[in-house]
Parts: structure tokens; sequence; C-alpha cells
């Protein structure tokens, strides 16, 4: 089998199959949520009128949400509450704004997230890492822990989850397309980073001295881990070129020099032209809906939730498993097995309805 797989001419037909040509300002409906799962066919809206919403975390009961303009919202008995968590002053920028978010592996014990989000000083753009402490859904107090992560009008990353071996990784974008310093190990940007939950160093971390675990990168904006730990990472490409990663310990996936395969680093395990923009992924390992060991993953202009069969090797085979809902921006598993994903038509690429964004959840 070829490691990397080009889908061109169906990607192509998809993407100009869900183009709507109308205003924003006069959006046509969107079509009814339609999914393809085996023996799934219910697809429940849980909240709805998110403003440009980025990544989803779980935590007891709660679900948390981050909006750009700074908003932690939080979901709580399928209800989203009125009053977000906490609104924190973030960047006003295409591509930035408060990102990632995560919750510890010890939520109920300790009730901390984590979450990245870009800031402005005299005149330069950051990122930066909060933990945060909540209780009864309002924040007690917050510190950061990890600062001065170069930022960016448009590639910031900002994807942050815990991995398996309970250290923090966190995905940071370039600067700009011009920028050499995602081959820079000395800069933060560009990479994936390995954190303690305090935000220092791991003493095991592949540079010494370093919270670089992987260099090379260009935007991420999705990882998870498959049951072999193996950790797995989506890459927005310029204009088309998006790849999905396995992400080594210490290795180079290339970027500005190289992109997906035909050069010295890393090859991708999957290459996107043209480009889909995908997401968040992870790779289901519940038993609820007949997924286990696919990856998953959102697609924004795509406007897909994709099923994956995808190894070490690469890809063997892709489907659309929901459609109809406009750009996707993150997926995630619940600890109840189903699936959550939020929308991403107000970003300024969609065509919002009246009611997006909005949080769904897919089940039996």
């Amino acid at each position: 089998m070829n490691k990397k797989l080009r889908i061109i001419g169906i990607i192509a037909a998809i993407i100009s199959s869900i183009i709507i040509l109308t205003s924003p300002n006069d959006p046509l409906p969107l079509p009814e949520p339609t999914t393809s799962i085996e023996g799934t066919d219910s697809v429940q809206v849980l909240a709805t009128n998110l403003e440009k919403p980025r990544a989803i975390a779980f935590g007891d009961d709660r679900i948390f949400v981050t909006e750009k303009i700074g908003r932690i919202r939080v979901i709580q008995n399928d209800t989203l509450l009125a009053e977000p968590l906490a609104t924190f002053r973030t960047a006003d920028v295409f591509g930035g704004g408060l990102l990632g978010i995560e919750t510890h592996p010890d939520f109920s014990s300790n009730h901390y997230l984590y979450v990245y989000y870009t800031y402005e000083e005299e005149g330069n753009l950051w990122n930066k890492i909060l933990k945060i402490r909540e209780s009864q859904n309002k924040l007690k107090d917050a510190e950061t822990i990890f600062d001065k992560i170069p930022g960016s009008k448009f590639t910031n990353g900002g994807i942050i989850k815990f991995g398996p071996d309970g250290k923090l990784y966190v995905a940071t974008g370039t600067v700009s397309d011009s920028s050499h310093l995602p081959q820079d190990l000395e800069s933060l940007a560009g990479k994936i980073l390995r954190l303690n939950d305090d935000g220092s160093i791991p003493d095991d971390n592949p540079f010494e001295d370093s919270p670089v675990f992987s260099l090379g990168l260009r935007n991420p904006q999705g990882m998870t881990w498959d049951e072999s730990g193996n950790l797995y990472s989506t890459d927005l490409g310029p204009t088309k070129n998006d790849e999905i990663n396995i992400i080594l310990s210490g290795q180079n996936y290339g970027w500005p020099n190289q992109e997906c395969s035909g050069g010295i680093f890393v090859d991708a395990i999957m290459c996107y032209d043209p480009s889909i923009e995908p997401g968040g992924i992870v790779i289901y390992s519940g038993d609820k809906l007949d997924l286990k060991g696919y990856m998953i993953m959102a697609t924004l202009r795509a406007s897909h939730l994709y099923q994956l069969d995808i190894n070490e090797e690469g890809l063997i085979s892709q489907k659309s498993i929901l459609g109809g809902v406009g750009r996707i921006r993150d997926v995630i598993e619940g600890p109840d097995g189903n699936l959550y994903l939020i929308t991403s038509n107000s970003d300024g690429k969609g065509f919002p309805d009246s009611t997006d964004d909005k949080l769904l959840r897919i089940l039996k």
C-alpha cells in the first residue's frame, strides 16, 4: 500500500458540493444533520449561538467550550449556562484568541483547567497557557504556567491535551509562512511541546532542558492517541497539503522546507491536496458507537465529520459519517461514549444560520 494517499477528485467534489451560494447577511438554512454511523441516527443539539467556539473538554458532569472571543462556556445537564466560567482579554486576530482547553486528569479532585490563548503586548502577539482552578462554574484563581509562545494573526496552533503518560502536550503554530522558526530548536513556534502539569519541563524530554517534543509544524489543529500510545496530529497547509502525522519524540516534520513528503524530514502518513482544513481528531475507544479503533476527524473546508481507518503505515479508508452542519471545528469522545462536536460557521469563513454556532452530540 502506498504510504501516502492523496485524495484529489473526491475531496474536490465534496468541497464543491457543499458551497452555499448566498450572502452571510441572508443565509440559507443548513440541511438537517445526517449521520451514516451504523445503527445510529440521532444527532442532538445541546447548545446554540456559541460565538466562534474552538475546543471542547469534559470535567465531571460538565462540558467546557472555549469561544475565541475569550469566554469559557459551560454546558451542564445538557443546558448551556448563561454566565461564562471565565472571560479573558484576548487578541482580536483571525486565527488567535482563546483556543485550546483541557481538564486535568484529576479534575474531580483538583478542579484544574488549562487554556491556551493569544494576547498582544507592546505590538507583539504571543500565546500563553493558563492553569485555572474553578469552583461551581466560577473561576477561583488562575496562574500563567507557560508564556511567550510566538503568536500570529493566522497560525497559532493552540491544541492542548494530556497524554496517556500524564504530560501536557501543546501544539504551537508558526508566526508566518516565510518564518523558519519551526526549524529552530530555540524557538517555541511550530512545535509540539511536552510539559509537566505545572508547566515545568520533564526530565525525559528528547532535547535537554527544552519543552520541545517535536518540530517542523505549521498550524496544528488536532491531537489524539491510539491504544498503543501513538500520538497523531493534524496540521493545516498554507493552501493545500494538509497533513496527518504520527508525532514521534525528537522528530522533525519539515515545515517550511517540506510539505507532506519527499525530503529529508519525517513524511506525513496522510496528505490532502486540495485542502480540506482538518480540525480536531479523536480515536474512538468506547462501545456506544460502532467506531472502536477508528480515527474521527472534524473538517472545516470539507464540512464533514470523517471516519478514518488509519495506522502507522498510512490511510486505509475514509468516509463521511456526518454532514449537513457546515464547518466542524472540534470533535471529542465523551465519558458516556458518545461523540461531541462543535461547528465553526461564525468564524468568518462560513455562512452561519440564526442558531450558529452549535454543540452537537451523536448517540444511538
